[in-house]
């Protein structure tokens, strides 16, 4: 990625805004494009990407005031067709759309079954997941409720709704006060899904529960598993993706769940290739010994020196394979980026690991050159 990319500038900008503004002048002749765009551009490039988003809201909301039963028409009107239904994933819709979320938020919290019936229709242009959630704060029986009938929505796009809305780890989303264990009966119905996007957001919604309570996911993966009633695969994958974050802390039910065996007797030995300096790479080599055909998920760890003297550990994935002959050899050159702008690296002392199975097996000390 480019150095002067904008994810901001890209998502919300002039030529954006003249888009939304065509659509909404199309659907009311009252309203004033131009005035709009106007508006809406003397404050936009001052602004952060999620306040941009709040900002285009507040426009819209002085440009057709009212509340949500005043508005709905219009806004149902300036819609656009539903995103195309014949894909199966990645088709999160565009960005411009989220402002229309937060314009139903604020002016349909006192009309929940109008703002649902909006919401469905607006998660097919773009996901709504930002906005449910604050009717799921004041409405959580009335919200859950009307999910249940999403699960067997046409849309796929409603049917994510459901999973990606209620996750207790929502990037950028509002806190919300459910109970771990609320949402997992739609999850149940929702894991049978044949649209991968919407199992993606099934297993997200897993991994974040992996965070308060590993035991509860692992407990429903296992039902799932002899239910039977997904794809082997798909569930296979689900499962993956759901216990990644146990796997690069070395779970060992997640582990065992995902067929490594944890106490494994697996020697492990380290070879660094040459310096390690900033902007160049750190080269190794590492030999693993153990029982022929043993499964092994090996990632390394590089424990890396920050400002002030703290150390971050960062895990990264190495190889997922079977001891042939009773060994395995793997070679890695991890680059060390001296221009990112989210980890700066810093000179001094590090510390590689390699994790095989969960456990760590073997580590060696570096000195990191600038």
């Amino acid at each position: 990625m480019a150095q002067n990319f904008s994810l901001k500038d890209q998502l919300f900008n002039a030529e954006k805004t003249r888009y939304l503004a065509g659509l909404f002048a199309a659907a009311e002749p009252a309203f004033n494009a131009q005035a709009f765009e106007a508006q809406v551009m003397s404050r936009l490039p001052d602004l952060e990407l999620k306040e941009r988003i709040a900002w285009i809201a507040e426009c819209l909301q002085q440009a057709i005031p009212g509340d949500l039963p005043a508005i709905a028409p219009v806004l149902l009107r300036a819609l656009p067709p539903p995103l195309d239904p014949d894909k199966t994933d990645d088709d999160f819709g565009d960005f411009i759309f989220a402002p229309l979320g937060e314009w139903v938020v604020a002016t349909g919290l006192d009309h929940p079954d109008l703002a649902l019936d909006v919401l469905a229709e607006l998660t097919q242009r773009f996901s709504m997941e930002w906005a449910i959630r604050p009717f799921l704060n004041h409405y959580p029986d009335q919200v859950l409720t009307r999910m249940g009938a999403w699960c067997d929505h046409d849309s796929y796009h409603v049917r994510r709704l459901v999973s990606e809305g209620t996750r207790p780890r929502l990037p950028w989303g509002q806190g919300i006060g459910l109970e771990l264990t609320e949402p997992l009966p739609l999850l149940d119905r929702l894991h049978l899904d044949k649209t991968r996007y919407v199992t993606r957001s099934v297993a997200n919604h897993l991994n974040d529960i992996t965070k308060k309570d590993p035991d509860l996911v692992l407990g429903r993966l296992q039902s799932w598993k002899s239910g039977a009633q997904q794809d082997a695969d798909e569930l296979r994958w689900m499962t993956s993706h759901t216990l990644r974050g146990l796997v690069k802390s070395g779970h060992a039910g997640a582990m065992k769940m995902l067929g490594y065996d944890p106490d494994a007797e697996i020697a492990v030995s380290i070879q660094l290739d040459g310096a390690a300096r900033i902007g160049e790479v750190l080269a190794f080599d590492v030999d693993l010994r153990g029982a022929d055909d043993q499964p092994v998920l090996v990632d390394y760890i590089i424990h890396f020196q920050r400002p002030g003297g703290k150390i971050s550990p960062k895990v990264h994935k190495l190889k997922q394979a079977a001891l042939r002959n009773g060994a395995l050899n793997l070679s890695k050159k991890h680059k060390l980026k001296g221009n990112a702008t989210t980890f700066k690296l810093v000179p001094g002392a590090h510390r590689l690991e390699i994790q095989v199975n969960g456990r760590v097996r073997a580590g060696v000390d570096f000195d990191l050159l600038g």
